[in-house]
């Protein structure tokens, strides 16, 4: 994989630090709470599935910003998918 040198790489950079940061405030919330009710296990399940494919398509594409995207929101999914299951 190669760092990002192009304007696309930016973008894909951009995309993936806000989609990603939309989740920290669930998990924070969740974590401190332990409050998951409104929480679908089948989506939050279906989602982190659907997260670890995309992490496994950028890991093939050799694409950084797909990668390092989907990672942290892999972690952060797993994080409340794991709380859910703990918790219910």
């Amino acid at each position: 994989m190669t760092l990002p040198a192009s304007p696309i790489d930016l973008i894909g950079f951009a995309a993936g630090v806000l989609t990603t940061i939309a989740f920290v405030p669930q998990v924070i919330h969740s974590w401190r709470t332990r409050d998951l009710g409104g929480v679908s296990l089948r989506m939050y399940a279906l989602f982190t599935a659907g997260v670890a494919l995309w992490l496994a398509y950028g890991i093939a594409l050799e694409s950084w910003p797909i990668v390092a995207a989907n990672a942290v929101t892999l972690a952060l999914a797993g994080v409340v998918l794991a709380l859910k299951i703990r918790h219910r």
